[in-house]
Parts: C-alpha cells; structure tokens; sequence
C-alpha cells in the first residue's frame, strides 16, 4: 500500500523495520527476477531503494542488471559493506555490546572470574574490535586473525598472576582457530548462518580448562540488533534516506549511499557488491596494544 506520512511518523526512535525483512534473493530463484520486474510494472513503481547489508546489495545489482531503476543504503550491523566508513546499525550495536562488557566486568571482578562475551560478527570483526576496546576487553578474537587458544590461555594466566583477578575475552561469532591448535568446526544454521554461542561456549570450556579459572559465557546475540537505536545511527540513516530519494528523483540507478568521511556519496553497486569490509590494520593493533599494555603494566 502507499506510504503516507501518517504511516511513517514517529519511527525515527524505532528499531528494526516496518516493512519486514527477508533473504530470499529473487537472482537465486528460477523465474525470480521475472516476477519483481512484473509487480513493478502492475504497481507502478519505477524505481527501489533497497536497505540491507553485503546480500542486499548483490541482489540489488543483479535486479539493476535487468533494468530496475536502483538505489541502495547500507544498513548492516556488521559494518562490513564495502565503500562506505559506516553502515545504519553499527553505532547501535556497539553501544549496546560496550554497556553489555561494562556490566560484565562487575560481575567478573566481583567472582574473580574470566567472562567471554560472544558478540554478532560472521566474517568481520568490527563490533568485538570497536566494543573491546570502548569495553576495556582484555583479548578481543575476531575472525580477521585467527587465534592460538594456548597463547591466550597463557596471557590470561600472565594477568592474574601479576595483577588481575579477572579478565574479559570479546569474541566474535565467526572467530576462527589458528589451524592445528583447535579442532572445531562451527555449526552453521539456516543459510549458512553461524550458531549463536557456539564459539563462545567453545572458548569458555578451553580457557577453563588451561587455566583453572572460573570461566563464564555471555552470549548477546539479538540483543544487539534491536531496541532503541542511537543519535549517530539515526543521524546517518537520514543522511541516506535523503541522498538515496534525491538520486531517484536525479534518474540515479545502480548507485549507493555512502558516508566517505564527512560526506555523504553515491557509489557504484557494481563496485561494492561482493566484497567484505574487514577491520583495518591500524584498529586492530589498537586492540593488540592495549591488551599487551594490560599484561605489561601489571608484570
């Protein structure tokens, strides 16, 4: 039905979607693509902007392949789309898995406890790097640098024989094991998503086991994909939202949003779609650096 203003005022404090959400790809289908061109045309609509993340943005190209007029914003937790420095969603996640550690380190310090906190992040790092370090984890494994779970195990036992009681390990659902010094193998669910808790539960058993200590696990999961989102994510999803409708109503196609510095571009999708966002060097021995000042300071 037609969008009034009626229908969309007040949802800037919302999260989520009103619209609902889905991952069926209409390219992966037979007679997929045939059918969106065919409700276009029976609904009158002449052009999309599409919302989503990595698999939005490849459908997306491949339905402005077929001659949809097309527009894209970026919109994924993750934060791991191509071409843009951020995405709607991350601001929110973090903020919610960084007030989640500082929560946990009460409890940890409390128990003389090592809490592993498993956070969102299948291929990408972002929010266990960003919220580690906001957070003040002790050792943050995301899936851009395998770990050594003995090297770990054995910094964990450097802290608390030098200092700590406690300590918190960030780690990201889709970390991986240095080959040979782990034998896992992570399930995968419905479209090859990731089990929640699976490496966090994994963690939590090795650690105590090479440690001795008391070891617990917090798995956010959705949990930080909802609620309230922050005045950066809202922020910036107007920015997009005004930029993408300015460039339908330009005859932009195939183009998306993107925030490059202080500024709000148009992209290519052909550019975009396909590839992974990972955490950059320079973040991630930020993370690196503190830890090892974390064990050092306290040798």
């Amino acid at each position: 039905f037609p969008l009034t203003r009626d229908h969309v005022r007040g949802v800037l404090p919302l999260g989520g979607t009103m619209l609902g959400t889905t991952r069926f790809h209409p390219h992966e289908s037979n007679g997929g693509i045939d059918a969106v061109l065919e409700t276009l045309k029976h609904e009158h609509i002449g052009a999309l902007i599409c919302v989503g993340g990595d698999g939005t943005l490849h459908a997306a190209g491949k339905l402005a392949e077929a001659g949809v007029t097309m527009v894209c914003a970026p919109k994924t937790i993750d934060n791991d789309v191509w071409g843009t420095d951020r995405s709607v969603g991350f601001d929110t996640a973090v903020s919610i898995a960084t007030e989640a550690l500082d929560r946990v380190h009460t409890t940890a310090e409390s128990h003389d406890r090592v809490m592993v906190v498993e956070v969102m992040g299948h291929h990408v790092g972002w929010i266990a790097v960003a919220a580690g370090i906001a957070g003040g984890a002790d050792q943050i494994l995301i899936p851009e640098e395998p770990f050594d779970i003995d090297e770990i195990a054995a910094q964990l036992r450097h802290r608390h024989k030098s200092y700590a009681s406690s300590s918190i390990v960030v780690v990201a659902e889709g970390a991986t094991a240095k080959e040979g010094t782990l034998d896992f193998t992570p399930p995968e669910g419905p479209y090859g998503a990731i089990v929640a808790g699976a490496i966090g539960e994994r963690i939590k058993y090795e650690l105590a086991e090479r440690t001795g200590f008391d070891t617990r696990v917090t798995i956010l999961g959705h949990v930080q994909r909802g609620g309230t989102p922050t005045a950066t994510d809202r922020l910036l999803a107007s920015r997009f939202g005004v930029a993408a409708a300015d460039a339908v109503h330009e005859g932009k196609t195939s183009v998306m949003t993107a925030l490059v510095g202080d500024r709000i571009e148009l992209v290519d999708i052909a550019e975009v779609a396909g590839k992974v966002k990972e955490v950059p060097e320079e973040l991630r021995n930020v993370a690196r650096t503190l830890a090892r000042q974390g064990a050092a300071a306290f040798a």
